[in-house]
C-alpha cells in the first residue's frame, strides 16, 4: 500500500492528452535549452481536491494546488505546484499517509525545473529532490545522482499539468500515446490507450469526460497491464476527474470532490 498517493500521480501522468508528435506546439529556443510551449489549460491559483477510496472505505484526500504567484528558479519564472495526500484520522490506525510532492514548472516551456517529494506511508518513509538540466539532458537526483534522458521529460506531478495542455480532439479508440516521466531516480516510458468519450457522474455533477487506460507493468502491485482507468473532463481544462486501480491488495478509487479557479467552466453534461 505504500503506493497510494504516488499511484495517483503516476496514473494522472498519463492523461489522454499525449500526442505522438508535439513538434508543432513546442519550439526549442536558440539561446537556451528551454523550449516555448503554449499552455491554455490552467493557471496560477487553481485548486483540485480528491477523495481516496480503498474498497468501500473513504481512506483519505488529495489536494493539488498551484500557488498564486510565480517563483524564480534559475532566473526563470515558474509555476509552484503542491500535491498533498493524507489519510483520514479514522484510517490512520490501519495505514497512515502524509505525502507532499512539489514541482516548479517553467512558465514558458511547461517542463519541470525542480521536483521534490516527502512520503510517509505506514512505516515507509522516502524523499527525493531533482533538478532538471535541459542543456545537457541530465537530472541531478538525490536518489541516484546524475540521470540522463532523451527528448522531453516530466516528473509525476508536472506530467499531469503538461498533459492537460495538449490537444486530444482527433484521438480515436485504441490510439496509444507516449510520455517520458522521472520518478525515484529512474526515467519511465509510459503509454496511454485512448478508450472513449462518455458522461461521468461525480460529486460535482455529471461531466462530459474522456476515458483512457494508462498501460502498466503487471507485477506485485497490478493484476494486469490494463489495471488502471482514468477519466478527465472533455474540455479545455482537461481536469482529472476519476482514477480507478485494480491492485493485488484491493481496489483503489480517487474521485474529484471540489475545484476552484479553473481557467474555463467545466463541460457539464445536460440533465
Amino acid at each position: 500500500m505504500k503506493i497510494l498517493f504516488p499511484l495517483f500521480a503516476a496514473m494522472l501522468a498519463g492523461s489522454p492528452l499525449i500526442q505522438n508528435d508535439a513538434s508543432d506546439q513546442a519550439q526549442q529556443t536558440t539561446d537556451t535549452a528551454h523550449r516555448q510551449w503554449t499552455n491554455n489549460a490552467w493557471a496560477n491559483g487553481e485548486r483540485l481536491k480528491y477523495r481516496v477510496h480503498y474498497g468501500v472505505i473513504d481512506a483519505g484526500e488529495i489536494d493539488m494546488h498551484i500557488e498564486d504567484d510565480f517563483k524564480i528558479i534559475g532566473k526563470r519564472e515558474a509555476h509552484h505546484i503542491h500535491a498533498k495526500g493524507r489519510s483520514y484520522s479514522g484510517f490512520d490506525w490501519f495505514f497512515k499517509v502524509r505525502d507532499h510532492y512539489q514541482t516548479y514548472i517553467d512558465k514558458e516551456g511547461c517542463q519541470p525545473l525542480q521536483f521534490s517529494k516527502v512520503m510517509e506511508e505506514g512505516s515507509y518513509k522516502d524523499s527525493d529532490f531533482a533538478i532538471f538540466n535541459y542543456q545537457y539532458k541530465k537530472i541531478s537526483s538525490a536518489k541516484k545522482g546524475s540521470v540522463e534522458f532523451k527528448g522531453d521529460i516530466q516528473d509525476v506531478i508536472s506530467a499531469i499539468y503538461y498533459a492537460r495542455t495538449l490537444d486530444v480532439k482527433n484521438a480515436k479508440r485504441g490510439d496509444l500515446f507516449p510520455l517520458q516521466v522521472y520518478l525515484d531516480g529512474e526515467v519511465y516510458d509510459l503509454k496511454i490507450k485512448f478508450v472513449k468519450r462518455e458522461v461521468l457522474k461525480t460529486d460535482i455533477g455529471k461531466v462530459n469526460a474522456i476515458k483512457v487506460i494508462p498501460m502498466v507493468v503487471a507485477d506485485r502491485v497490478f493484476k494486469d497491464q490494463e489495471g488502471l482507468e482514468l477519466w478527465v473532463s472533455d474540455d479545455e481544462n482537461k481536469v482529472p476527474l476519476r482514477v480507478k486501480a485494480d491492485l493485488l491488495v484491493g481496489a483503489v478509487k480517487v474521485d474529484i470532490m471540489s475545484y476552484n479557479n479553473l481557467r474555463y467552466p467545466l463541460n457539464m453534461a445536460k440533465k
